[in-house]
């Protein structure tokens, strides 16, 4: 119970700092208004890294994508996958829902229904569905690919180390692969805050893009296979 504890307040806190760089950037009248693409990049890298460096000793992963990956491969127990996927599921809704209560009067402020919804969840630069699902397919190849990578280095013996390389990782992905779809490499991070979207009582807001919400769900479980086969294969 209590990895899965660590599952949901990490996953909880990662998108209370992610979705919450977000919002900072694109709602009105904020501080931090019109900041720009490399704020949301820094900002989400330290999103990831701060509960990585909290849980790193229990291993906590935050990622149902991860988390399918690592069991593919033999580096977690099927059976507390289902426990773990839920727990960082109702994190990403909390996180979701603290973001916001914390900008509450900014989304009463913002108009645009698009920019309400950008805050929560991913969505295309260009939409079309089969690029954009290979789009994060890529992306978390990528990430669960060189996590697992730097895990099997010299530096990767150090876990302050190897965390901090996670949080290279996440940078690197926002800042060179999330121009198409936004890079949601985690279906709690974007599953969890969309449901929370479609529940809260946000004036004005739009519809949930249900349409697309496979995108970030089923690309990052693909991606996120396809990078730990490969790890396991080569190291």
């Amino acid at each position: 119970m209590q990895n899965y504890l660590y599952e949901f307040l990490g996953t909880a806190l990662l998108v209370l700092l992610g979705d919450a760089v977000v919002a900072n950037v694109i709602l009105n009248k904020t501080k931090g208004q019109n900041s720009g693409w490399i704020v949301i990049t820094l900002g989400w890298a330290c999103a990831v890294l701060i509960p990585a460096l909290i849980f790193t000793a229990s291993g906590a992963v935050f990622n149902p994508a991860l988390v399918l990956g690592l069991a593919a491969v033999g580096k977690l127990d099927w059976a507390v996958v289902p426990g773990y996927i839920i727990a960082e599921m109702l994190g990403g809704f909390v996180g979701a829902v603290l973001v916001w209560v914390m900008y509450k009067n900014h989304f009463d402020d913002t108009e645009d229904g698009d920019t309400k919804l950008g805050v929560f969840c991913t969505g295309p630069a260009i939409r079309s569905y089969g690029n954009n699902f290979i789009s994060e397919v890529i992306a978390t190849f990528v990430l669960v690919f060189a996590i697992l990578g730097i895990a099997q280095t010299p530096v990767g013996d150090v876990a302050a180390m190897s965390t901090f390389g996670v949080g290279a990782i996440i940078f690197a992905c926002g800042a060179s692969l999330g121009g198409t779809t936004g890079y949601a490499m985690n279906p709690a991070r974007d599953l969890g805050p969309r449901i929370a979207h479609a529940v809260l009582p946000i004036p004005n807001k739009r519809d949930s893009d249900w349409s697309y919400s496979w995108i970030p769900v089923a690309g990052p479980v693909c991606g996120g296979l396809l990078g730990a086969w490969l790890a396991a294969a080569i190291f």
